[in-house]
């Protein structure tokens, strides 16, 4: 089951929350349940393929589960293993190689930990298929803020609190404005623009920018 974000109060100081819109509707879920059974459907041939090479590469899990936080809950975000097993325990240690200064967000574009499988299904975005089935859950949307880990949340300015309260998804306007390419304040800003101008139609939209990257520009995120 999800975790509050009130347990990890308990050694860390979290921003004040802010109400947001509520985004659960009967029109949105649906939206979420078709959009993410329909991804399923047409990629599922695909996994074990993706699964057999991961494992032929390296020991560990096919699938790996990550804390994030979405609904002011920390939810175990699915996807495909592309590091080597265990490589957040290495985190530490690469700490020098962080091209994120400007805020608390970890990216290293030629990260060691990537495995060569990792690499490819990673520049594709494949690793992120198994999130379709957190939506089907309802621990994700399909589009949404951006999920981040608790550590990163911590860090949040206090006039982008509301962000926690969002549900977070698995993509967003700000993944389809460069994603981790953007400074801190930024993505936090474009995530906070779609929160205050959701819509079906907006949704809609950022989907099919997400399929065009996809597909036109498979840049590795």
């Amino acid at each position: 089951m999800p975790t509050t974000i009130e347990s990890a109060r308990e050694t860390r100081t979290m921003p004040l929350f802010a109400p947001v819109r509520a985004t659960n509707n009967a029109a949105q879920r649906a939206f979420d349940v078709f959009g993410a059974s329909l991804g399923i459907i047409v990629s599922l041939p695909l996994w074990p393929f993706i699964a057999l090479a991961i494992r032929l590469e390296s020991r560990g899990p096919m699938l790996v589960k990550l804390d994030r936080i979405s609904a002011s809950r920390i939810v175990k975000l699915y996807k495909f293993r592309s590091m080597i097993d265990n490589a957040a325990a290495k985190k530490a240690e690469l700490a020098h190689l962080n091209e994120r200064r400007d805020g608390p967000f970890f990216k290293i574009r030629r990260d060691p930990r990537l495995t060569r499988v990792g690499r490819v299904i990673r520049k594709f975005r494949i690793d992120e298929f198994p999130q379709l089935i957190n939506v089907l859950r309802g621990d994700l949307a399909l589009v949404g803020p951006r999920p981040h880990e608790p550590e990163e949340v911590f860090a949040y300015p206090n006039e982008y609190a509301h962000l926690v309260s969002a549900k977070a998804g698995v993509t967003g306007l700000s993944q389809v404005s460069g994603a981790s390419s953007l400074p801190f304040l930024r993505e936090l800003d474009l995530d906070s623009r779609y929160i205050q101008n959701r819509s079906l139609w907006l949704d809609l939209k950022i989907v099919a920018k997400t399929l065009a990257i996809l597909f036109f520009d498979p840049t590795a995120v």
